[in-house]
């Protein structure tokens, strides 16, 4: 009689055949998890959400992040709008690196990088990796951004002249032109 021990109840014990996972039985092999409550834990009430979750302190850094950035690109696209249909914007959380040897490490053409870590970068419009043509983007780093920036106040500069940039490269133009200065 092959398989494993279970314990269903305390003394109560079954043998389980080739030792197969059963849902809420403990076996040697592992123990199952069952899936989280909320219950109330010692009287002081049921877990919940902290803030509802209307309120702007119920928000997570990601989503405060990303009102910054359409905040930050809000100017700029209402004085290129047409020039910038075509053009993607997305948020990730870190740049993808491959090498790391920071001598070995060479950022290529659209990349806007401070100290060596990249802020954003400009991916032309081409084909992906399975084929099918993909638009041109702007691709902003959240947590380099996020760790120059002391305030919100700065990160939303940062945010601006981040985007600026990469826009004036987008459109091959200086970036004096996006943020102001001279018209089309």
């Amino acid at each position: 009689m092959g398989g494993v021990l279970a314990r269903r109840r305390v003394g109560e014990w079954e043998r389980v055949p080739g030792g197969r996972r059963i849902r809420g039985v403990t076996t040697a092999r592992r123990t199952l998890r069952r899936s989280p409550r909320r219950r109330d834990r010692r009287g002081r009430g049921l877990r919940g959400l902290m803030y509802p979750a209307t309120t702007p302190a119920s928000r997570t850094r990601a989503e405060r992040f990303d009102a910054l950035v359409l905040e930050a690109l809000e100017p700029i696209e209402l004085r290129w709008g047409s020039e910038l249909a075509e053009l993607d914007l997305a948020v990730d959380e870190v740049p993808e690196v491959e090498e790391t040897s920071p001598d070995e490490v060479v950022w290529g053409q659209g990349v806007l990088a401070d100290v060596g870590v990249p802020l954003a970068q400009l991916v032309p419009a081409g084909v992906d990796p399975e084929g099918l043509p993909s638009r041109a983007r702007i691709v902003i780093y959240r947590r380099p951004l996020e760790a120059r920036a002391r305030v919100g106040a700065d990160l939303a500069d940062l945010l601006h002249e981040v985007l600026v940039e990469q826009v004036a490269e987008y459109l091959n133009i200086e970036p004096d032109a996006v943020d102001g200065g001279e018209g089309q």
